[in-house]
């Protein structure tokens, strides 16, 4: 990496602001004297409704307005909320019942929005409230993934399957699995989080001039722009989407949700800006959750342990609606990592997804594909175990070589470059791998007992491959640059100031980034599936040789020369024979003196010819109490290929928070329903947050192949810490485990789940 502002550990510009008080959230700058919203939600996670009375919160003191589903009919709103839906394995649709913005005759989940009232002060909103009056039928929970139970939506009864949807060779994978020597059998289960983001969900709208503003800190404008119009009945030019600074995304936060539309309607009923946010119980109630799959698998291999077939079949849970991707994240999702880093083309994916009397489950840090991963690599170790083989060299016999690349997986992704055993040849000497039976007998002999888990990812980058960038030159002598990405904490400012210092020469402190909002810049991807780096510095190139060819040949007139004559290096403009090197900002100057405003804007689109796919290695050791039950991650190793980096310290950034958001999910997560549907771990005084105390000083390293599906050479780094972490942190806790005879460990890893393992008669699962 040639330039200044690549491969540069630079700290983060925005966390000034952020560490001094100065962020600016959606909570800090809804404007004056705007009315406050509260959600009335439904108590039930099952019920009929027979009665909703809101007359005497309407009279309440303060109150404006209650809005309920009548409401919004009367006003029009009659569009629900959109979801992606897929096609089932027999060419069917799959089922896409209406999810209503606020409930209408039946109530499907606890934290169902039911009604909003719309006041003076918060205060008097939750007065109000507390005099709405609702009246329903109880009726039957349907919490589990099987067949059955209460119908939740007519068009999914009587099962409560919303779809059944399969992917590859059946025939072929099965005889595969018939010819191989041994077979693998696992079930699997992969545990619901709820995301938790730093800052809960929160929106304000306004009307000005007959156009709404709505505010709310998701993960891009564009697509909460479009739905926000469908719903409202108003044409696109009429609404401007912002996203402020944003304390976290990680999927959940992408979609529009049922409060944003309400608030907006409210704003335009009553003339006045309505704002609204979340409170913690209430967002773990409402935001759209993670995971909540189990799966049954089946690995055949050879008499050589090379893999012949895999197999799997996964049940998935929904929650009470179809959310923004959830039919998509296990099936088509899944599937693009399905087979991860190894050289096997016979495989079979079938999913059943089912309705649930339960928040709905969408994205989460890597939508799909650590639910891949985590399967395949728990697969891969217990298949080492049952075939008495070393499990990195079953790995090792199986990657794809790297003389294969590019290379079609068996559900059709192209992967151009790799090489994975290079990289897990570094990450066994960065982990220490010769010193850990010298760590585990040190371990025992203080009754302890130790594990090391293997876990080797390989991930998909997802969206819209195409992106925008716009750059404005200032009379002040300073740039600014529109991105259609949205930063949710990644260091996004800082990133893209440096890549445009690094290809322009415009030093980074004389450059400004503007991000998430859809009057800027005309069309964007927003932020997600790892994309943002990616495909906006490809848009910053595209744009960057746009500005170029725009000045060269008003340059050359300057300098008098012919315009093949006029070059750029990066840094400043030349001509054979001219003592005039301007740089970029000193052309502009010069064309805002000449008056040439139309060199002072500089716009582009690229698209990306391909996906990148960035892959690495993960190295958990624990440490097991087994008179507690208690696991402590005593070390953890991490061995990436992202290709080139821009700043290396913000990619290592993004994988330690991924990273804790993988060992959250396996050793403390643990979302808790009981037989009614009500939420038990509803506050962080039942639901355990990872702590700094639970995490170790985190290795990274990289071990670069630069990717050829964009002129960078980068792979997106966003979500990979997450997608290794949590089969490196299970296989770590069974490895502990497996002399004490268990046989069987899925998520979480609490202390009570681990002594009861240790507790029962482990029976060990026989190879074929």
């Amino acid at each position: 990496m040639e330039k200044f502002g690549k491969s540069q550990p630079i700290t983060r510009i925005e966390d000034q602001r952020f560490l001094t008080g100065h962020g600016e959230y959606v909570d800090d700058i809804a404007p004056a004297g705007a009315l406050h919203a509260l959600v009335f939600r439904s108590p039930v996670a099952h019920g009929r409704i027979t009665a909703l009375d809101v007359g005497a919160a309407r009279d309440a003191e303060g109150v404006h307005m209650v809005v309920t589903a009548a409401d919004l009919d009367a006003a029009g709103i009659t569009a629900g909320i959109w979801g992606i839906t897929i096609e089932n394995r027999d060419g069917t649709p799959a089922a896409g019942p209406e999810r209503p913005i606020l409930a209408r005759d039946r109530l499907r989940h606890v934290g169902e929005p039911v009604a909003v009232v719309i006041a003076e002060t918060l205060d008097h909103a939750r007065d109000a409230a507390e005099l709405i009056e609702l009246d329903y039928d109880d009726l039957p929970a349907k919490l589990g993934l099987a067949p059955g139970g209460e119908a939740i939506h007519p068009d999914a009864a009587p099962d409560n399957r919303a779809f059944d949807w399969a992917m590859g060779d059946e025939a072929a994978c099965a005889s595969a699995l018939e010819r191989a020597a041994h077979v693998v059998r696992m079930q699997v289960d992969d545990n619901r989080v709820i995301v938790n983001s730093m800052e809960p969900r929160g929106c304000f709208a306004e009307w000005q001039g007959g156009r709404l503003h709505l505010s709310f800190n998701g993960q891009g404008v564009w697509g909460p722009k479009a739905q926000i119009a469908r719903v409202l009945g108003l044409d696109r030019d009429q609404v401007r989407v912002t996203n402020p600074d944003v304390g976290g995304g990680f999927g959940m936060k992408a979609p529009p949700y049922n409060e944003y539309f309400v608030v907006a309607h409210a704003a335009r009923a009553l003339g006045r800006p309505v704002r609204w946010m979340s409170e913690r119980t209430e967002a773990m109630l409402s935001d759209h959750a993670g995971r909540d799959l189990t799966h049954e698998v089946m690995m055949g291999f050879d008499a050589d342990h090379r893999i012949t077939g895999y197999r799997v079949d996964s049940r998935c849970n929904l929650g009470a609606y179809n959310s923004n991707f959830g039919q998509i994240i296990q099936t088509t999702l899944f599937s693009k990592v399905m087979m991860g880093t190894y050289d096997v083309q016979d495989t079979f994916l079938h999913v059943e997804g089912y309705y649930t009397n339960t928040t709905q489950v969408d994205a989460y840090r890597g939508a799909g594909r650590p639910e891949a991963i985590y399967l395949l690599e728990r697969v891969m170790d217990m298949a080492a175990r049952e075939l008495g083989v070393d499990p990195w060299e079953l790995r090792r016999r199986n990657f794809i070589p790297a003389d294969a690349f590019p290379y079609v997986s068996a559900t059709g992704e192209t992967y151009d470059v790799g090489d994975f055993a290079r990289v897990l040849n570094h990450a066994e000497a960065a982990a220490d791998r010769d010193g850990f039976e010298a760590r585990r007998a040190a371990s025992a002999a203080r009754g302890r007992l130790r594990g090391m888990g293997l876990a080797y990812y390989i991930e998909s980058i997802l969206g819209d491959p195409s992106e925008g960038a716009k750059v404005e030159f200032g009379a002040d002598g300073t740039a600014t640059i529109y991105v259609g990405t949205q930063s949710n904490g990644q260091g996004h400012e800082t990133v893209y100031a440096h890549f445009l210092s690094d290809q322009t020469g415009i030093p980074p402190d004389r450059i400004r980034v503007v991000q998430g909002d859809s009057d800027l810049i005309e069309k964007g991807g927003g932020t997600g599936g790892s994309r943002s780096v990616t495909v906006q510095a490809n848009a910053t190139l595209a744009t960057v040789d746009v500005m170029v060819a725009a000045f060269t040949p008003y340059l050359a007139e300057k300098l008098g020369v012919d315009e093949s004559a006029v070059s750029f290096d990066h840094e400043t403009f030349r001509a054979p024979g001219s003592n005039l090197t301007p740089t970029l900002l000193e052309a502009a100057q010069m064309a805002l003196a000449d008056g040439r405003t139309d060199l002072l804007v500089h716009e582009a689109r690229a698209t990306l010819p391909a996906r990148s796919y960035p892959n690495g290695a993960h190295v958990a050791e624990v440490e097991v109490d087994p008179d507690t039950g208690k696991v402590t991650l005593d070390r953890y190793t991490v061995v990436d290929d992202f290709g080139n980096l821009i700043n290396p310290l913000l990619a290592e950034g993004q994988v330690h928070g991924g990273v804790a958001q993988g060992v959250g999910q396996a050793l403390t997560e643990h979302t808790v329903f009981d037989e009614d549907g009500q939420l038990l771990t509803a506050t962080f005084m039942d639901y355990a947050m990872p702590r700094a105390d639970d995490l170790p000083m985190i290795g990274f390293a990289t071990e670069p192949v630069p990717s050829t599906a964009n002129p960078m050479g980068m792979k997106g780094c966003g979500e990979a810490g997450t997608v290794g972490a949590m089969a490196a942190t299970a296989n770590a806790v069974l490895d502990a485990l497996w002399a004490r005879g268990v046989r069987r460990a899925d998520m979480p890893f609490t202390p009570s789940r681990v002594w009861e393992m240790l507790n029962e008669d482990g029976t060990p699962q026989a190879a074929e």
